[in-house]
Parts: C-alpha cells; structure tokens; sequence
C-alpha cells in the first residue's frame, strides 16, 4: 500500500472513529428531546423508533406538577455556586500560582483532599448543621454546599491557568504605570478568560447536575434534580422525557454561550 493509501485510510478511521465517538453522546441526547415532545401514541407504537407528530402536553404536565418553579431554583443556585465559587477561588488561585509562601503544596494537597470524602458520607451531618444555623431549606445553603464541591477544582484550575500567563506580561503593565489591580484586570484576567471560563462551565453544571445535597438539604425550595428525583419517579414514560429535556436545555444554553472563549483557549477561531 502506497503512503498516500495509507495515510487516507487512516483519515478514513480517524472520521469514523470521531463520527462514532459524537453519535455515541448526542444521539440518546438527540431521541431524548424528540420523545419529550412525541404523541403518546407514536411513543407506545412498536413498529416507530423516531416520532413524527409531537404535542406540548407532556410538557404542561411536568411543569403543572411544579417543574418551572424548580428550574428557577437550580439556575438561582448554579449561578451562585459560580460566583461564590470566584469569588474565593480567582485569589486564592492567583496566590498559588503567583507567590512563594511556606505551604504552597500543602494547600494544594489539601484541595485535593477535600474531595476525598464522598457527598454521601457528609450530607446528614451538613443537613443537622444546617438545621442548627437556620439554612436548612434556603437556595443560599444549598448553593454553599454546591460551592464547598466546585471550590477545590475552581481553584487549581485558575491556579494553572494564571501560572501558565509570563509574569513579563504583568512586569510591562507595571513598567507602563498600571497598579498590581490593574495589571490583573486590565491584562491578566483578559489572557485567563478562556480558562475561566472553563472553570465556570465545570461549576455550574456541577450545581446544576448535583441531586443528592438538593435532596437531603431541601424540602419546598428543591432544585430540578431534587425535584425529578421526589416526584417524576412514578410519573409516565413521557413525562420523564419531558423533564430531561428541561434538564437539558439550560445546561445547552450556558455552554452554548461560553463556547466562543473555549475554542479561543484550545486555539480555533470562530466566525
């Protein structure tokens, strides 16, 4: 075989390879969405796998049992847990990556640490803490719960995303007459953008996807997959598709919108 056969069947395999890999993720996304929207009867028909006659009454019905009131609730708490997360994790990450000071890597030991225990093993104990100090069914304490997860990962990623920026970068501002604050504003946090918002895609689906802490912290003020989970269970076929894709779309939405600053940060230009 020739090198330029062997170099277009290996294109060939590479495409299918990523072909099957995408197909894989998107279509049980895909069948998902359209069975949320199908006619009943062409859901519960053996001989149809794609529908074709679709209906909003699935939907009314899940948001009739108190759906909308809960994707409110998730949002509220997700973008929270996002700015809390920076709030507390852009310092401390420009810190370590920054500035030599006895502990570095014990801090970053004990990130890591942090995420040892699993959620199950810490939710009745913050649940009786929560009752004592008044946040027991609040969004608040959920999303301080939310933000105690995505903190270690928010901040080691901006660590090595502002480790990763020259320090000659910053050094030039400073030589030009910018303040340490506006050398970080004006120049350092514009370069970390992309990165960042990585790091805020991850803490936000993480709220948003996260159904064990909702569900033992919360009994009225319950996020999307607090809600799904106590009261879609024994609900039909149809309308557990229909809260998938309330599920779904928000989640779309918010990585659609910060797509532009990931493909700047892995290299790709969008038009």
């Amino acid at each position: 075989m020739s090198p330029e056969a062997r170099e277009a069947l290996a294109g060939i395999l590479k495409a299918a390879g990523v072909a099957l890999a995408v197909s894989w993720v998107l279509l049980p996304l895909a069948l998902s969405m359209l069975y949320a929207f199908a006619d009943p009867g062409e859901y519960y028909s053996e001989g149809k796998v794609v529908p074709t006659r679709f209906t909003l009454e699935q939907l009314r019905r899940f948001m009739a049992l108190g759906a909308g009131e809960a994707t409110v609730n998730s949002v509220v708490v997700a973008l929270a847990t996002v700015a809390l997360s920076f709030a507390i994790g852009l310092p401390a990450g420009y810190a370590i990556a920054r500035y030599a000071f006895p502990g570095r890597d014990a801090v970053k030991l004990l990130l890591v640490g942090m995420r040892m225990f699993p959620v199950i093993a810490i939710g009745v104990p913050l649940a009786v803490l929560y009752l004592r100090i008044g946040l027991n069914d609040t969004l608040l304490g959920v999303a301080l719960a939310h933000t105690s997860m995505a903190l270690p990962f928010v901040v080691l990623i901006t660590s090595s995303i502002f480790a990763g920026i020259p320090r000659e970068v910053e050094e030039a501002g400073l030589v030009f007459g910018l303040t340490r604050a506006g050398v970080v504003l004006h120049i350092t946090m514009p370069i970390a953008l992309p990165g960042l918002t990585a790091a805020a895609m991850f803490a936000f689906l993480l709220s948003w996807n996260e159904v064990f802490v909702a569900s033992v912290l919360t009994l009225t003020n319950r996020t999307l997959p607090a809600f799904v989970l106590a009261q879609v269970a024994a609900a039909t076929d149809l309308i557990k598709m229909a809260a998938v894709a309330v599920m779904l779309v928000p989640a779309f939405i918010f990585v659609f919108a910060a797509r532009r600053y990931l493909v700047t940060m892995w290299g790709i230009t969008l038009k």
